[in-house]
């Protein structure tokens, strides 16, 4: 679309020349990819004001920007100047979504909602050229995004509609204008906004103003994957499919895995699964994930796709924007994997990536290149016919059937819980040390270096700190608690560290200076009450001021201290008082010195409890992995862990089960075994029916002592459990805190406990 055209449909006040025409719309500096077919929405939220991002981008390439403040100094570029870019987004969405006398099928509800989107697809699309929205695109953001996507190709379009709150459905119903509606039901999902479930469903049914027909799930069934599949055949049958056909493809209909997952592989690899769909649109998403995420030197970024299908876009068009997708975001080998892309090769001549075609799976699985695949970044995503399942499976690492799942996309909804409560300018310091408190230092890492509030990572040791360096980190890392035998990694691998006596300050300066360091940046901790390590506010800071002055090898960065009690009101006085004494101790030391030294002193718990007090950054450990540390609650969970069942034995009466017989069963029982222990981190104190674990939704508790590898359950109570099945240690429905409570311990260590032979999945919804 011409850029004077997009102007006209929203409205805006055009400054400035470009010729070029938008194929992109951009909401993420992030995630640039064309930059001359990209047009950025510089959208100012709560958290963030893209106007930061536009000179970046100018100088990466973009030149038209939809802006609410024009920006000065961008010779060549196009400005769109609108009261609200959101509202300008979304307008032309809107005005775009009218050029289509097509079927739009629009969904919403609490529950379900991208299920049903998938499963319509996959119900459709052997008929049809389907356009949806990639992943769960439903927000006041992403439905736009997704409407966009619709193309001369398109005969149908599924779109998500998501609200949080009162008034967000309005926008949306206008975006989308659904031919077709389909409310797959009402749940407990944000109802703290509303005002009762009546209004919420209210609200949500506004999506269906306009909408001559609409389909809603059959409450009369009791399984939620059945009521989905009787709305996508009713929505099936309004279209003409076949009833054979609806039948037939119920019977065929595939899993939805709605998160990119990231395991370690075998040879070195890293793998990043998506094999839950193949269009352009998840393709572009899955690179992006990909480019972002910073990895050691020398390894190759590998993409294998399939063929693309029914995608209704001519197949030169399509392979070519595929090829443009390669170049640009950085895939330095790429396996095609179908017949269409081999006989469309020819598209993918002019890219740097290195590429090999094969006409299915088998072929590609028995090839040398397969053989020799190692020490890479593997992106696996095709359509489910070409069951990329076998590539993922044979490249993946096999471990222990006990894993830990990781949501990185749950690290982040934290990291903004708590950026709610901070000023735009207070930087975070998040805490990566413990392997991040058991979830995975180096992926939590590549995660969180992209946020562009966080100042710092945080490690305990050197050692931690040369291993996110060592994978690919460059974020500033401070090192908590330096060891004397480890400044020379420090100086190595460009790590800051705290420094808290005159003992380690000197220590520190004569091996700086042995090395031929200059500048090199330090945090001073002040012990204002904590009495565990820190200089005395109130006695030390002359001497230190000396001491800092008389050299050159370090410079103070930061100063800062711990709150003994904000988690607890009872202590606010001390914490008052900790403050006193840190304001003293800071104000001195900066008085020293010309530049600004930061200040930061709130932890978790702190940046809720005392907002008032985060002066230039905060510290967020606990909180960033899903426990709210005022209160041991769950915020969005971030660590799952999970077994199977190993083997099940029928045990009568007065039996015993594990050693020194201490699991006395009072009835014919069904004893599980699954395997995890104490080796594990699996606390020996859950043992004898003081914790349990959950199956089928049901509470199975532990029976005898926890052994070193495996323990035992009760699963009486539990009939349908078998050989095989699922079973939960802590997660969202079972918290760490809850397990700590039990073992009389608190969250951190639950968390931190999991040994590294646990197998960690990472994935992002």
């Amino acid at each position: 679309m011409r850029i004077d055209t997009i102007a006209s449909l929203t409205g805006a006040q055009m400054t400035g020349q470009c010729d070029a025409e938008v194929e992109w719309l951009l909401t993420d500096s992030r995630s640039l990819c064309f930059p001359e077919t990209t047009l950025f929405f510089a959208i100012r939220t709560e958290r963030g004001d893209g106007h930061r991002y536009i000179y970046d981008l100018y100088n990466r390439g973009v030149r038209a920007f939809v802006v609410s403040a024009v920006q000065e100094n961008l010779p060549g570029a196009v400005q769109l100047l609108v009261p609200d870019t959101l509202m300008a987004l979304q307008r032309l969405a809107e005005r775009h979504r009218e050029a289509f006398d097509i079927p739009v099928i629009g969904i919403t509800g609490s529950n379900g909602k991208t299920v049903v989107k998938e499963w319509l697809y996959q119900m459709l699309s052997p008929d049809m050229a389907v356009t949806r929205s990639p992943r769960s695109y439903n927000s006041q953001i992403g439905v736009p995004l997704s409407v966009w996507a619709l193309n001369g190709g398109s005969r149908v379009g599924i779109f998500e509609a998501g609200i949080s709150q009162p008034g967000e459905m309005e926008a949306l119903q206008r975006i989308i204008q659904p031919t077709i509606g389909v409310f797959t039901g009402l749940g407990p999902a944000h109802q703290e906004n509303f005002q009762s479930m009546e209004q919420k469903r209210a609200e949500k049914m506004l999506l269906f103003r306009d909408c001559p027909v609409v389909f809603e799930a059959d409450d009369a069934i009791d399984d939620a994957l059945e009521r989905d599949k009787d709305l996508c055949a009713r929505v099936c049958r309004h279209l003409g499919i076949s009833e054979d056909a609806i039948q037939e493809r119920l019977q065929r209909l595939e899993p939805v895995a709605m998160r990119l997952e990231v395991k370690q592989g075998r040879h070195s690899c890293t793998l990043i699964n998506d094999t839950y769909n193949s269009d352009l649109g998840s393709l572009d998403i899955a690179l992006d994930f990909m480019n972002r995420r910073p990895d050691r030197k020398g390894r190759s970024r590998v993409l294998i796709l399939s063929d693309i299908l029914q995608s209704g876009t001519p197949s030169c068009e399509l392979y070519a924007h595929v090829a443009r997708l390669v170049e640009s975001r950085g895939v330095e080998v790429f396996v095609g994997i179908g017949e269409e892309l081999m006989s469309q090769s020819q598209c993918f001549a002019k890219v740097q990536a290195r590429c090999s075609f094969y006409p299915d799976t088998d072929t590609f699985m028995h090839s040398p290149y397969f053989a020799s695949l190692r020490d890479s970044m593997v992106l696996v995503k095709g359509a489910r016919a070409f069951h990329f399942d076998a590539i993922t499976e044979a490249l993946e690492q096999k471990v222990h059937e006990t894993i830990l799942e990781v949501n990185l996309g749950a690290v982040v909804e934290n990291l903004n819980y708590y950026r709610s409560f901070l000023n735009p300018t207070t930087r975070i310091i998040c805490m990566v040390k413990a392997d991040a408190y058991g979830a995975g230092a180096v992926e939590v890492a590549k995660t969180l270096q992209s946020q562009p509030q966080v100042g710092y990572l945080a490690v305990a040791v050197a050692d931690e700190g040369a291993l996110l360096r060592s994978q690919g980190i460059t974020k500033n890392i401070i090192v908590m608690n330096p060891e004397m035998s480890s400044f020379n990694t420090l100086f190595e691998y460009n790590l800051e560290t705290e420094v808290y006596s005159f003992r380690l300050l000197d220590a520190l300066i004569h091996a700086a200076e042995r090395a031929g360091i200059t500048g090199m940046p330090i945090h001073i901790k002040l012990d204002t009450g904590m009495h565990r390590l820190g200089f005395d506010p109130m006695k030390d800071m002359p001497a230190l001021i000396e001491r800092l002055k008389s050299q050159t090898a370090l410079v103070p960065r930061s100063v800062f201290s711990h709150f003994v009690g904000s988690d607890s009101d009872g202590f606010d006085e001390f914490s008052a008082e900790q403050y006193r004494r840190f304001l003293h101790g800071a104000d001195i030391l900066q008085q020293g010195f010309s530049h600004h030294i930061l200040r930061h002193m709130c932890n978790s718990a702190g940046i809720e409890h005392f907002p008032e007090r985060q002066m230039d950054m905060v510290r967020l450990g606990l909180g960033l992995y899903g426990i709210n540390a005022r209160n041991n609650e769950l915020l969005s969970n971030v660590s799952t862990l999970k077994t199977t069942i190993l083997q099940i034995h029928d045990v009568p009466q007065d039996e015993t089960v594990g050693y020194s017989r201490r699991g006395k069963l009072s009835r014919d029982s069904r004893i599980a075994s699954i395997p995890i222990g104490y080796a594990d981190g699996w606390d020996r104190l859950f043992g004898n029916g003081k914790a349990y674990c959950l199956m089928h939704g049901k509470k199975a508790p532990y029976v005898g002592n926890i052994c070193m590898d495996v323990c035992m359950i009760d699963i009486t109570d539990i009939p349908e459990a078998q050989e095989g099945d699922q079973v939960l240690l802590f997660g969202n429905e079972l918290s760490p805190s809850a397990l700590a409570d039990i073992a009389g311990t608190i969250p951190y260590e639950i968390l931190t406990s999991v040994s590294s032979r646990v197998k960690r999945v990472y994935y992002h919804e």
